[in-house]
């Protein structure tokens, strides 16, 4: 699979995925440090580096200047894994600290839910957006929260304790917080909106796909 692993200064993780498993690590300026700390060294750092004197970086690591302001750390680093060729990011270190990062964070991984296959893992679950038509398996007894982003019609659910029959989501109105997988099996359908899916371990260890 050409998938790429990428992590950004939000909350540092507690458990770190097998990167033996990933083509290309990248980083955001900011989250080098807790790398450092880490001992994994990112192929790719890209951000504006007011905080950095690029001269500080292994010379081996490339490093991709995005001093534009008008967008997030996150949708400038998108924009050159989509541009370099992959199809698959996992991104660790996207929420956490400060919740408007969290927040901007989740509007460019809207912004790029057609162009690349996001999934997003923290101390606690994974989340990421849903297509249409979406199959789960090996989650019983997982709590699964499935958030409209903004607005999400016509969800079908199965497998789940609180079924959806086609029915509407609205992030103004109702949401579908808590919820939990009573099958093994468990299918989410929609036809209209965005649906964040968010899928939680009860002892919150990280969830490695």
């Amino acid at each position: 699979m050409n998938k790429a692993l990428l992590f950004l200064n939000g909350e540092v993780p507690t458990t770190i995925p097998d990167t033996t498993n990933y083509k290309t690590i990248f980083c955001t300026d900011g989250a080098f440090r807790y790398l450092q700390k880490l001992n994994i060294q990112p192929d790719i750092i890209s951000g504006d580096f007011d905080s950095f004197e690029i001269s500080q970086f292994p010379p081996e690591i490339e490093i991709i200047s995005t001093p534009d302001q008008n967008d997030t750390d996150f949708a400038k680093a998108l924009t050159i894994i989509k541009n370099k060729g992959f199809s698959h990011v996992d991104v660790f270190g996207a929420s956490g600290r400060q919740q408007d990062h969290f927040i901007g964070n989740l509007n460019a991984a809207y912004r790029f839910k057609n162009q690349l296959n996001i999934t997003f893992y923290d101390n606690y679950s994974k989340y990421f957006f849903t297509e249409n038509s979406t199959k789960l398996e090996g989650y019983f007894g997982r709590t699964i929260s499935l958030i409209p982003f903004p607005e999400c019609k016509n969800i079908v659910t199965k497998g789940l304790e609180y079924p959806l029959n086609n029915e509407d989501l609205n992030l103004l109105s109702r949401i579908g917080t808590r919820n939990k997988a009573n099958q093994d099996f468990v299918t989410i359908e929609y036809t209209e909106g965005a649906l964040v899916l968010f899928i939680m371990d009860e002892e919150f260890p990280i969830l490695i796909a």
